[in-house]
């Protein structure tokens, strides 16, 4: 995939997922209000991510923070590792496919290193 077009459709899909995900954060926040309402399970999550270099890596946390319901508290390079807060810890597998679905091929292939196009 071409630098640009790969930029433009990673820059599309944080777009689609910030909506998506404010969404359902307020849904979130309006069921837990109310009377009897219960709160979703929150959690600390480890994400590995693809190979790709620091500044993708931050690039990636930041799109994860960015993106409502969920805050990058650390980046791990030597192990490749985000460390999220989740605020609806109800279905963690669904959003690590989310993440690596919508954010790592166009960051993969903007910052993606050696080992990652080894591994296409």
């Amino acid at each position: 995939m071409k630098k640009p077009i790969a930029a433009l459709v990673l820059l599309l899909r944080f777009l689609r997922a910030v909506v998506v995900s404010g969404l359902q954060t307020v849904r979130v926040i309006l069921a837990s209000g109310r009377p009897g309402g219960t709160p979703p399970p929150v959690a600390l999550l480890r994400v590995g991510f693809a190979p790709m270099s620091a500044q993708g890596a931050a690039l990636l946390g930041c799109m994860v923070s960015l993106t409502p319901g969920t805050t990058t508290i650390d980046i791990d390079m030597d192990r490749r590792e985000l460390l999220l807060h989740v605020l609806d810890a109800s279905d963690t597998d669904a959003l690590v496919q989310g993440i690596r679905r919508e954010f790592e091929p166009g960051l993969v292939a903007l910052f993606g290193t050696p080992a990652a196009e080894a591994r296409r």
